[in-house]
């Protein structure tokens, strides 16, 4: 509001304008307050009434709030100190309800952090490692659709699950997607945004859809890059 604006303004209209400005800053930070506490009281740990649900929820682990879509706690196990963050889903089981059988279908280790908005769908065997870490919008699932019949649309044929492993102390860049049989080494680096299928070693770098091995750590020769045959040849610069 201009100044002479402001000088046209009779006492009343003014004082209704100073009301307006204070109650949307009154409203602000209650909004901001309340959302402070929501995120206290409805994070998910050890001793909250949700925590029990889990097969095991380790001591200092956290789910944050607010809290994705989560079910089938009676088969997922998730290690001390790991932290899982806002918005993260993660199932056991094709649905709500459906029985399980007695096993643990995922299984996230100690000292994880798995960032905002990932999604862990397991129905067989996801098995996270200690020490794995992620970025944001990660995707990991142990089954996939199959189109064996032509005729039959893919969402209606049976779907096809493979075993998921991710070795201890890797990193998950944001957005990397983990397929069905997928294995990972301990140390792995998966770049963001990548696709990844099959089994790759202990140190190892991978990036690209499909991804494929763009680095490798060698005790008696360092970090190697492919040359241009796909052999590996020696690197210097980090990924």
């Amino acid at each position: 509001m201009s100044p002479r604006e402001a000088a046209a303004l009779t006492p009343l209209q003014a004082a209704r304008r100073a009301l307006r400005r204070t109650t949307v800053r009154l409203a602000g930070h209650a909004v901001h307050s309340l959302w402070r506490t929501a995120g206290k009281l409805g994070t998910i740990s050890p001793a909250a009434p949700a925590g029990y649900r889990f097969r095991s929820l380790g001591e200092g682990a956290c789910i944050a709030f607010p809290v994705g879509a989560i079910f089938g706690e009676e088969r997922i196990e998730i290690g001390d100190h790991t932290l899982i963050g806002e918005r993260v889903s993660i199932s056991a089981g094709m649905m709500p309800g459906a029985p399980l059988g007695p096993d643990t279908i995922v299984r996230i280790g100690r000292a994880c952090s798995i960032g905002r908005g990932s999604h862990i769908v397991g129905h067989q065997s996801i098995t996270v490692g200690d020490d794995v870490f992620t970025g944001p919008y990660v995707y990991i699932t142990d089954q996939n659709h199959v189109y064996d019949d032509p005729e039959t649309p893919i969402g209606r044929q049976w779907p096809r699950n493979s075993p998921v492993e991710i070795g201890s102390g890797s990193w998950l860049g944001a957005g990397a997607i983990i397929l069905p049989g997928t294995r990972l080494g301990r140390q792995t680096v998966v770049a963001g945004g990548a696709v990844v299928r099959g089994e790759f070693p202990d140190h190892c770098v991978l990036a690209g859809v499909p991804a494929r091995l763009v680095r490798q750590y060698k005790p008696e020769e360092g970090w190697q890059s492919p040359g241009p045959e796909g052999r590996l040849s020696r690197g210097r610069d980090q990924f």
